[in-house]
């Protein structure tokens, strides 16, 4: 069994914070979503595939910034485009550079329902303009849902301060299950204004999941039956599973799409991208606008981003690693006799537990986080992971075994 890490730092910081941040920290990145008080809660610094904390404790990061990360952490190519653009131009103004059309091009270019796009900062804002357009193009309001899509007041799960009526429109179904997605479209059909969907299904704290075969067809066809908008929140596999996102990869092209995360390598960028006809609604029917929306420092970052994946094909090479860690694991898990199941292959890999009535899947995801953790590598216990273009072969081959040695402390648990 691994030592506890020293985290005095970390905690001290923390402790602080709370006097300082409701919780201490933002959301996603508080104590509880990890195992408190076995993993870090401040970082230091990162480089390549690696980040070191604030107590100097060096970690192979699988979590990638929550997906932002697709090359690696401080990318000299990128991080320099974007110094010279501040320096010798500068970033912030009252009306907007012409990147932004350059960056339009590009994806145009990559992705195949892009005509036009708006650029935004986040998922989230990508997503609610994404839901805003289609209503404001078929004059109706209600919204067909599958997956996580941000913190915003239509979709967030956590519903304190949030009136009912501002998501009272939005009806979820699951991923895979066409006949659920058909019977709400069939029962609300008078008021349908679209459907929203990751291509690649990640419920929080349960396997990834591939489409499969005919579902994403299924959806476009149900979208055109009922006569519903079609957005792909390609949040997470936009510029991770092709260069044209899961879309291209599947051949299954929606009328609006969401894309961010990858798309900079870490700056703060997002944009929606969509057939002419439905963008067209903004020019004055749907309002859009943000002091930062047009800073050119992440469409720099963007620009540069897309063109060192596209010259080094590194979504290829992303894929290839990430395969060839999927077939490893795979068989640790299979080996390990506990009851655990690798998914996400090969882009957002991710160990769950079945659930069982006695509880025991959380004690077993407690005790393997904790393991993995103490031994340098940092995964989420709720969220998949990802695999960046930095991690090396001896990076993976070394989680291989961690997961491995992981795994073997919990056979006193089963």
């Amino acid at each position: 069994m691994s030592d506890k890490l020293n985290l005095k730092n970390s905690m001290e910081l923390f402790a602080e914070a709370q006097t300082l941040v409701p919780g201490g920290v933002a959301g996603i990145r508080r104590p509880y979503n990890f195992v408190p008080g076995e993993y870090p809660i401040f970082f230091e610094k990162g480089k390549g595939g690696r980040i070191i904390d604030v107590d100097g404790n060096e970690y192979i990061d699988y979590l990638c910034a929550y997906g932002p990360i697709v090359i690696g952490y401080r990318e000299e190519e990128i991080d320099n485009a974007v110094i010279e653009q501040i320096r010798e131009k500068g970033i912030c103004f009252s009306l907007t550079q012409k990147l932004q059309n350059e960056l339009v091009y590009k994806l145009r270019e990559l992705i195949p329902s892009c005509e036009m796009a708006a650029i935004v900062k986040t998922g989230s804002d990508a997503t609610t303009i994404a839901i805003r357009v289609a209503r404001a193009y078929t004059g109706k309001k209600k919204i067909a849902r599958c997956g996580y899509h941000g913190w915003h007041d239509w979709c967030v799960e956590v519903k304190g301060g949030i009136p009912e009526k501002l998501y009272e429109d939005v009806l979820e179904f699951h991923y895979n299950d066409l006949d659920q997605l058909e019977d709400i479209l069939k029962n609300n059909q008078d008021d349908m204004a679209g459907i929203i969907i990751t291509p690649v299904g990640h419920p929080l704290a349960e396997p990834v999941q591939m489409p499969k075969p005919g579902y994403l067809e299924g959806v476009r066809a149900l979208a055109d039956k009922y006569g519903c908008v079609l957005i792909f929140d390609e949040i997470r596999s936009g510029f991770r599973c092709s260069m044209g996102g899961a879309q291209a990869l599947f051949g299954v092209t929606p009328d609006l799409t969401t894309i961010g995360k990858a798309m900079a390598n870490g700056y703060a960028i997002a944009a929606l991208v969509g057939k002419r006809e439905y963008m067209k609604v903004m020019e004055k029917d749907v309002f859009l606008s943000s002091t930062f929306f047009p800073n050119s420092d992440a469409q720099v970052a963007a620009l540069k981003t897309i063109e060192i994946l596209q010259r080094d094909k590194m979504l290829d090479v992303l894929a290839a690693k990430g395969n060839n860690f999927a077939q490893q694991v795979e068989k640790v898990v299979a080996d390990s006799g506990i009851p655990a199941r690798f998914s996400g292959a090969p882009w957002m890999p991710f160990i769950t537990f079945p659930r069982d009535e006695a509880g025991l899947y959380k004690k077993l995801r407690t005790e393997f986080y904790t393991q993995l953790i103490r031994r340098g590598v940092f995964l989420q216990p709720y969220h998949h992971g990802y695999i960046c273009y930095r991690h090396t072969d001896e990076d993976l081959a070394y989680t291989v075994q961690a997961i491995k040695d992981s795994l073997g402390e919990l056979k006193s648990i089963v």
